[in-house]
């Protein structure tokens, strides 16, 4: 009964956490490729191969389902996963899915032709890698039209995070809305395009002011994946146990892990 969450690092724990707290009874696999984070900088080829050898391990560890808790794996790698590589007995779902439907404010199996919203003026966050997939913005095309996106790559945010450097990701985020603002000065929403960043959160609103409206993703997820495995129960593995796994050194990546969720955390090696 595992559902696995994948991430590039530690970002996806913020998904992690979330989804255990709406999903208390499901076991979670959580797979974190911190040697070969971060995966913002490195080319679509070689984010697929690194995403499917990750999911593949999650299939291994008894999940049927696994979600990309990786904004750049789900720009970069996930249709031409789903297109070709998953098998037909198991689901890999992506992040951008709940975010879309909070920002467009439909359902995603709502099929009618894109239609304004009240959301005009988007800053988009997130790593040099989403951004320059343009996943978000096709994916934003579909559903609704009139909203001018604005992409900021946040170039060394993720590494700050993982480096357990919160006073340099600060710094760095306060840079990146600088340059964003100077681009589009008074954006409606901003999304926090990368699960790193909902450890920043309060920096991002404090940058961007009370009059944006900050979109996050883990509640947001954590919520669609409810009601996703309430319309396909089938899709819930035969994992019994939680575990944590992850390619760098595990008592470190413990250590950082328990740091960002405040709880101990003991990975093991994939």
């Amino acid at each position: 009964m595992a559902v696995g969450i994948f991430d590039s690092g530690l970002g996806g724990l913020t998904v992690l956490d979330a989804v255990a707290k709406r999903l208390p009874d499901v076991p979670l696999a959580y797979f974190g490729d911190n040697a070969h984070a971060p995966y913002g900088v490195r080319d679509a080829d070689d984010i697929f191969q690194l995403t499917t050898a990750a999911t593949e391990r999650l299939f291994r560890a008894g999940c049927d389902l696994v979600i990309l808790a990786c904004n750049t794996a789900s720009a970069a790698a996930l249709r031409r996963m789903q297109e070709s590589w998953v098998p037909s007995d198991k689901r890999v779902l992506g992040v951008f899915v709940p975010l879309i439907e909070a920002l467009t404010e439909r359902q995603w199996g709502d099929n009618s032709p894109p239609r304004e919203v009240s959301v005009k003026h988007v800053a988009l966050f997130a790593t040099p890698a989403t951004v320059a997939s343009r996943a978000f913005q096709r994916e934003l095309a579909f559903r609704a039209i009139g909203v001018d996106v604005e992409a900021q790559a946040c170039g060394g945010v993720v590494d700050a995070i993982e480096e357990g450097d919160m006073i340099l990701a600060e710094a760095l985020v306060r840079s990146h809305v600088d340059a964003l603002r100077r681009k589009m000065p008074s954006p409606d929403a901003a999304v926090l395009g990368c699960t790193h960043y909902p450890l920043m959160d309060k920096v991002f609103q404090d940058a961007l002011g009370p009059e944006v409206k900050v979109f996050s993703q883990a509640n947001l997820v954590a919520e669609s994946l409810a009601d996703y495995l309430r319309r396909h129960p089938a899709m819930i593995g035969p994992g019994q146990e939680s575990m944590f796994l992850t390619t760098g050194k595990p008592r470190q990546v413990s250590d950082r892990a328990t740091q960002f969720l405040r709880r101990r955390i003991e990975f093991q090696a994939a």
